[in-house]
């Protein structure tokens, strides 16, 4: 008898520390070679459990994942793979990048003319595809935020079979028509050269807090020091001029969510000012059987205040869809 409360403590108290260990955000980094690109990724968690593959927005490294959200994550029983996109923090080419005038095309874009982009969001859905296949991961769930969430909407379309469940959160079905962001914030967004390091950390501070919640008061320098630590892990502004010419590339994805079948949550913020609420409301309304959470007061930024509110939109629907392949066998 006292040997089997021995085992049933073992069961009930062990599992909690193992999930402790493994969630650990700060693991290594890893590289994955993937021909013409060499991307650089960090899984956390067990091998065994579902993984969930997190994709990150314009311009943002892994690092933007807040450490507390992935190990949140991670404990709801998910393998969590983050990754840094082509063309930014550590990833690198392994032959010359494409080469683009962003200013050219933008003057192109803003006279209704075709964006000649180096690179289109398919193929930075593509780099996720491979990057599971080189983790020997055959299905997956998947969260991209922003620009991350419309590379994900590639990523489902083009691998339906493969996906378990989407998550979009603060993203856009780039149709003509929606709301506009403030000029003023593009501006920010475009402005990706800097002299020096100060004026980079200065500038990035700058677009973080336009992005930021009006209910929110960002400390300026608790923004200098996040800035900071992502330019000092890497800096490529050519790389995010690339990355945004993909995005005025990108002709609407209507037709795509149309016949989208993937289980699918949307997550917007009633606040966001680069993609306002439509932009959400329009992208659900299009994914069929989708759901729809809007945020009070959320913007376009992983804010503290925001990250409970956001966690318990997500981790419920995650938690729904774990295991279900329901989808997939119908495919």
């Amino acid at each position: 008898m006292r040997a089997l409360l021995l085992f049933l403590f073992f069961l009930v108290s062990v599992p909690a520390s193992f999930a402790d260990q493994r969630c650990d955000a700060h693991v290594a980094v890893q590289r994955a070679e993937l021909g013409d690109l060499s991307l650089v990724y960090q899984s956390v968690g067990a091998p065994r459990d579902p993984a969930l593959l997190l994709v990150m927005g314009l311009g943002g490294q892994l690092i933007h994942w807040p450490d507390d959200v992935v190990e949140a994550l991670c404990r709801q029983g998910f393998r969590v793979i983050r990754y840094d996109n082509r063309d930014v923090g550590l990833s690198r080419w392994n032959q010359l990048p494409p080469s683009a005038n962003l200013t050219v095309e933008l003057l192109r874009y803003k006279l209704g003319l075709p964006v000649a982009a180096p690179y289109t969001l398919t193929d930075m859905a593509g780099d996720g595809l491979r990057l599971m296949d080189a983790l020997g991961i055959r299905q997956f769930h998947v969260l991209g935020v922003s620009m991350g969430g419309m590379i994900a909407q590639h990523l489902a379309a083009m691998a339906p079979e493969r996906v378990r469940s989407l998550t979009l959160v603060m993203s856009s079905s780039g149709a003509a028509g929606l709301p506009a962001p403030d000029p003023a914030l593009v501006q920010l967004l475009a402005r990706r050269s800097a002299p020096n390091r100060e004026v980079a950390i200065e500038q990035q501070a700058d677009l973080l807090a336009a992005l930021g919640s009006p209910q929110v008061r960002d400390d300026r320098a608790a923004l200098l020091e996040q800035a900071a630590v992502a330019y000092d892990r890497a800096f490529n502004p050519e790389g995010a001029k690339r990355q945004i010419m993909a995005i005025l590339a990108e002709p609407s994805r209507v037709a795509l969510l149309n016949a989208l079948r993937v289980p699918t949550l949307v997550v917007h913020g009633t606040a966001d000012p680069l993609l306002p609420v439509m932009h959400g409301v329009h992208l659900a309304a299009h994914i069929q059987g989708s759901q729809l959470r809007l945020i009070p007061g959320l913007a376009h930024r992983f804010q503290e205040p925001f990250k409970a509110p956001l966690l318990g939109a997500v981790l419920p629907y995650l938690q729904s869809h774990r295991q279900d392949v329901t989808h997939i066998a119908g495919l």
